[in-house]
């Protein structure tokens, strides 16, 4: 029973075509038009099996109509570069060639930024070992160093890998973040310079040489600037002219940024 099993097993090709005799007579034609017919007949022959190798890797983040155009291309340059006096079957050499191109496809053009070929591989590696013990650890997320174990890496490599797990593509700031209701996207959350924090070394610039004022200029620039008084008022409670509060609280901002801009240089 064994036995016919193996024997009805199907291979995951069992339908490529023979087309044996078709690439030894490609490559003993000249170039021309008979020779890119057959060339064509040739690519249209295989690539149910280049559709079928596109189709494993579904769902990774690319349309599978991209992934079969770019199995397609791959399928050509098997075609193109395969030499039957090699003595190996076509397939054998087509399906690493598309499968090589697909993988190349996800290399150079799905990543937002440029990622390293290393971290790229820990990626991959910390992916499948997540996908592993999961199904083995139902109702928890596995833990870093179990994932290092199984992907046989160090606890900072699989960190890394991780982390590369969640930059495969960028967001963008417009992107409405989940569970949002009311279109609160990813640029409302982020920082931004305080201006306050300019005042507040202003302020601590200014501080000592206040200090160092007369104690009536220190008054005015008080009521004034920390009071909201206004110059009648102050003038009003000192018992002294309104030009005269002018004059002093001019000629006291004047001194004060002259002191601090030779202190910043």
């Amino acid at each position: 029973m064994r036995s016919d099993a193996r024997q009805t097993k199907r291979h995951p090709h069992d339908d490529a075509p023979d087309t044996a005799a078709d690439f030894r007579r490609l490559t003993e034609m000249p170039h021309g038009p008979e020779r890119d017919a057959l060339r064509q007949e040739l690519v249209k022959a295989w690539l149910p099996m280049a559709e079928r190798l596109a189709g494993r890797f579904r769902n990774r983040g690319e349309a599978l109509d991209d992934l079969r155009q770019v199995a397609a291309l791959g399928l050509v340059k098997a075609v193109d570069r395969y030499d039957p006096e090699r003595g190996s079957a076509f397939e054998s050499y087509a399906v690493p060639t598309v499968t090589g191109e697909i993988k190349r496809h996800f290399r150079d053009h799905m990543w937002t930024l440029h990622v390293p070929r290393r971290v790229q591989d820990l990626r991959n590696r910390v992916r499948f070992a997540r996908q592993d013990l999961t199904q083995t650890t139902p109702g928890r997320t596995p833990s870093l160093a179990e994932i290092a174990e199984k992907a046989q890496l160090s606890e900072e490599d699989a960190a890394a890998g991780l982390e590369a797990l969640d930059s495969f593509t960028a967001l963008s700031l417009d992107a409405e973040l989940p569970g949002s209701e009311d279109g609160y996207a990813l640029r409302d959350a982020l920082g931004a310079a305080d201006p306050a924090l300019d005042v507040v070394i202003d302020r601590e610039a200014v501080k000592p040489r206040i200090a160092a004022l007369p104690e009536r200029e220190r008054d005015i620039l008080y009521m004034r600037f920390f009071g909201d008084m206004t110059q009648s008022r102050i003038a009003e409670q000192l018992g002294i002219s309104q030009m005269h509060v002018s004059r002093l609280i001019s000629r006291c901002c004047d001194r004060l940024r002259q002191e601090v801009m030779q202190d910043a240089a």
